[in-house]
């Protein structure tokens, strides 16, 4: 197979209130102009830049299928907003609807697209979706919660599976309001290790993305919470269930059977989105394109060359 082309760049985003210009980073992967339509990779948190999605890269190879990821305002390379930390008027869904749609309008491949979004990533090209774009042709859904009460259900029946002294550290601290401390963090990432990715080693990729996330957390702190299970910020009312049955296109719904986006937190897009295939990864948690590289890359490709 020939080396894939890949490219960085960077696109300018008037966002109201931001008081200073801002971009949107991104890199593509192949060639958007081959004649084959690309795929848009959207990264979970929000605020967990797209290094943990680099693995989706093995779609240009295998497939042929171009490639864009990039970082949403607030993560990674694209620009930084630190001083709106706790601004709940600033950082909403439709900053990153917009954003979305800048890039595509970009990139010129508005017309005829493919999105796959992972976690957080997933709940907005969901609600992309219920807008129905004609240039959107197929959607995967990664893990995405389709009801933030959902998750948060979910989420607090598989800490009751963690070790006793785990729970007990993880209520001390949220009672107490400490959440930042490192103990708080450190039986966070035990949870983590059972619900978001069950590998032994950690890819690089992943840690590279938490480990940016830990730099500037103003976005997740402020749109989710401490956790991905004690969800304090607006995203703990996000609901897409009654809206779901716009999204008109063929979708691909994924999790895995160790997920911290259980089935019961996934079902409502398969009752209410019409055109929809579920796929559940047998030995991955949230993270099967990793944990399930091989057969992940297999079903996704298949599915957008369909």
């Amino acid at each position: 197979m020939s080396e894939i082309k890949v490219i960085e760049g960077e696109v300018s985003i008037e966002i109201p209130g931001a008081g200073k210009p801002c971009k949107t980073w991104y890199k593509i992967f192949g060639d958007l102009k081959s004649g084959v339509r690309p795929l848009v990779g959207v990264h979970g948190g929000p605020g967990v830049p797209h290094n943990y999605l680099l693995a989706l890269s093995d779609l240009a190879t295998s497939h042929g299928i171009p490639l864009v990821l990039y970082d949403q305002v607030g993560a990674g390379q694209s620009t930084h907003l630190p001083e709106k930390m706790g601004d709940i008027t600033f950082w909403t869904e439709e900053l990153f609807l917009n954003e979305l749609d800048n890039l595509l309008q970009h990139l010129g491949i508005q017309e005829d697209y493919a999105l796959l979004g992972h976690s957080w990533g997933g709940m907005l090209i969901a609600r992309h979706a219920t807008r129905q774009p004609k240039g959107l042709k197929r959607l995967v859904l990664q893990s995405s919660p389709s009801d933030m009460g959902l998750w948060v259900e979910a989420t607090n029946k598989l800490r009751l599976n963690l070790p006793q002294d785990v729970q007990d550290t993880l209520k001390k601290h949220e009672d107490a309001g400490t959440t930042e401390s490192k103990e708080y963090q450190d039986a966070v990432t035990v949870f983590y290790q059972h619900y978001v990715c069950r590998l032994n080693v950690w890819p690089e990729n992943l840690v590279a993305s938490l480990a940016l996330l830990e730099k500037d957390p103003t976005v997740y702190f402020t749109m989710n919470g401490p956790s991905e299970f004690h969800i304090t910020g607006p995203l703990k009312h996000w609901t897409i269930v009654k809206d779901a049955h716009k999204i008109n296109v063929p979708t691909l719904l994924l999790n895995g059977r160790y997920d911290e986006a259980q089935d019961s937190v996934v079902e409502p897009y398969f009752r209410e989105i019409p055109k929809i295939k579920w796929v559940t990864f047998a030995e991955s948690s949230h993270m099967a394109h990793e944990e399930e590289r091989e057969r992940f890359m297999q079903v996704v490709g298949s599915f957008l060359t369909s």
